[in-house]
């Protein structure tokens, strides 16, 4: 009976093949969707990738352009400069809380120091203007809206 199986046999639905004495073949792709066969490729070995190295991401996946940094920055400026905080604007109670603070400069701002909240309200502004600034100007540059 173990003899049966050392020995190399047909399966069935496998055509021909054996299972011990099977030549390493090209494995071979072929969808509906494609309209000729294609060989499985390992994309680590694909010479033309990147200079031959193997990215998940485009080189220059940021696209930073000074534009946006430009207009983002303006665009952060001229909303957060508006007297709306008790007849002051953002930005003026951010530039006197550094000014408060650098007076007595060698020790550090208070955590219950006003500076922090100016700090980080006026900094999450300018990182969602940039953000947003972004996705406006890249998007229409290639087409998506």
């Amino acid at each position: 009976m173990a003899a049966t199986f050392a020995s190399p046999s047909t399966v069935v639905g496998l055509r021909s093949t054996t299972l011990l004495s099977t030549p390493a073949k090209k494995a071979f792709l072929s969808s509906g969707f494609l309209k000729s066969r294609v060989a499985a490729r390992n994309p680590l070995m694909l010479a033309g990738a990147s200079g031959g190295k193997f990215t998940c991401f485009e080189r220059d996946w940021l696209r930073t352009d000074f534009n946006v940094i430009g207009f983002g920055l303006i665009g952060w400026l001229a909303p957060s400069s508006i007297p709306a905080i008790n007849g002051k604007s953002l930005t003026g109670l951010f530039f006197e809380s550094i000014g408060a603070e650098l007076a007595h400069f060698p020790s550090p701002p208070p955590l219950t120091s006003q500076f922090w909240l100016w700090l980080v309200l006026w900094h999450i502004g300018l990182f969602l203007c940039l953000t947003f600034g972004q996705i406006g100007f890249k998007g229409r540059t290639e087409d998506y809206f």
